[in-house]
């Protein structure tokens, strides 16, 4: 039988969106010790560091050493590391149209229709 106490095992997803929200609830850059405690402390401070990396690597976080250590700021949110996440898939496809093409015949009318307009907007900032 499971132990139901164990913790479940979380996703690289989950753990980035929760450091991003940890940092950007922060007042002034953070450590990566600051991260750990307010996360609860469950997560390894290795496993903090890794994921802090990987956000740097996306662009969604910025790093300022300090002493012998670093700080870390939120440069993006859950929208922007989604959006990476999205691009990198999308990067891996070779037919690039085709992979559009079906993202898009699969959206519901309220995300097709969002889509269209977020279309509209992008091509009338281009057009000053």
């Amino acid at each position: 039988m499971t132990d139901q106490r164990q913790s479940r095992r979380r996703g690289q997803g989950e753990l980035e969106a929760l450091v991003l929200s940890a940092l950007r609830a922060a007042d002034e850059p953070a450590t990566a010790g600051w991260v750990q405690e307010r996360l609860g402390g469950d997560l390894a401070y290795t496993t903090v560091i890794t994921i802090l990396t990987r956000l740097l690597a996306k662009g969604a976080v910025t790093r300022e050493r300090v002493g012998r250590s670093f700080v870390w700021t939120s440069a993006s949110d859950e929208a922007g590391l989604a959006a990476h996440r999205m691009r990198k898939v999308l990067d891996a496809e070779s037919d690039r149209q085709a992979v559009l093409a079906s993202f898009v015949t699969g959206l519901g009318p309220d995300d097709e229709r969002l889509l269209r307009e977020l279309l509209r907007r992008t091509q009338g900032e281009g057009e000053d």
